[in-house]
């Protein structure tokens, strides 16, 4: 079976940097003000008014273009990508994606689930048709764009949920190549969990019926112990899975990138696997939840910042929604 590599991955932030006072000083007390799961970051980027889930995804892609060429991902085989708010409901940016950067895929994928983890469970996905298809490359593309728009709405902005979102994008590379190696892809899929997550409006009706209440996660006291509940206990479950196969321990792994949920998470997760925060980058406090976004901006991140060495056991984990899904990527960086 031939080599799937992760060769490289790029990011964008939107210019609009907002700092958590913006919410503060809307803030009114809700069923889950205090809960550890929705301690604010100090700082989050959101989307500018006129701009779209298509322009997010080429402008992080603009790097790759710089390093590799516009014809690397001119050629690429297939586009696979995940976006938290649709611009138009029945289909994601993949294929504007595509004519903008000059492509002619004979693949292109827009996922709709898996959300934080999405990037992950699309790098199983992409690995597979480059496997098992007369394929040599693939971009994998990830667009958090709810902050800045669904998070910014006259009621919704007094929750404390409102607070933790952040927008961005990413993109990443993938070649059939031994540059990077993707070891292996681990997915858990916990079903009975399946459908727990719940968005409603303010004022009871469907999200295309008309109307003036304001889309939002329905979170509840009880909502919310469940996610805290599952998501401390999927993760490491799903990454020492991944280790077992690949024969190595949790401590053997580098460098840990996860979704960029809360800090509450962050800690439990590093502490459970027995890594220090110096070997888990963090960009929570600075981007807030990018959910789909989290890992591979995280991941842009830390190779930026030289965190992560050539040679490196590289894990990519996270969960999904009330914990119904979680994945973990070991990828060999660069070798």
């Amino acid at each position: 079976m031939k080599q799937i590599s992760l060769l490289d991955v790029s990011s964008y932030l939107p210019k609009n940097r907002i700092p958590v006072e913006y919410f503060t000083r809307y803030a009114e007390s809700d069923e889950q003000a205090g809960s550890v799961m929705f301690k604010a970051p100090s700082y989050r980027h959101h989307i500018a008014p006129d701009e779209t889930a298509a322009d997010m995804a080429e402008r992080a892609v603009a790097a790759l273009v710089e390093r590799h060429g516009s014809a690397a991902i001119r050629s690429v085989d297939a586009i696979v990508t995940n976006t938290m708010l649709l611009d138009v409901p029945i289909y994601g940016c993949g294929g504007e994606l595509a004519h903008r950067v000059g492509a002619n895929p004979e693949w292109v994928i827009d996922l709709h689930n898996a959300t934080c983890v999405s990037f992950v469970y699309m790098l199983k996905v992409a690995r597979q048709l480059l496997q098992a298809e007369q394929a040599t490359s693939a971009l994998v593309c990830n667009v958090a764009n709810m902050g800045g728009q669904m998070f910014v709405q006259p009621q919704v902005r007094k929750l404390s949920q409102a607070a933790i979102p952040g927008d961005g994008a990413a993109v990443a590379l993938l070649t059939a190549s031994a540059d990077s190696p993707i070891l292996h892809v681990e997915t858990l899929v916990n079903s009975d969990l399946a459908g727990h997550m719940k968005l409603g409006c303010t004022d009871g009706r469907k999200y295309w019926q008309p109307g003036t209440g304001e889309l939002h996660f329905q979170f509840t006291d009880a909502s919310v112990k469940e996610v805290l509940h599952h998501g401390n206990r999927v993760v490491p479950e799903v990454v020492r899975r991944a280790c077992r196969r690949i024969g190595a321990h949790t401590t053997d792994i580098d460098v840990l990138v996860t979704n960029q949920p809360n800090r509450t998470f962050l800690s439990n997760w590093r502490e459970e696997l027995g890594l220090p925060p110096e070997r888990h980058p963090d960009t929570f406090d600075d981007c807030g939840n990018m959910f789909g976004a989290g890992i591979p901006v995280t991941l842009d991140r830390a190779i930026q910042d030289g965190t992560i060495p050539g040679g490196s056991l590289l894990m990519l984990a996270g969960f999904a929604h009330t914990g119904d899904f979680a994945a973990a990527a070991a990828v060999r960086w660069r070798p």
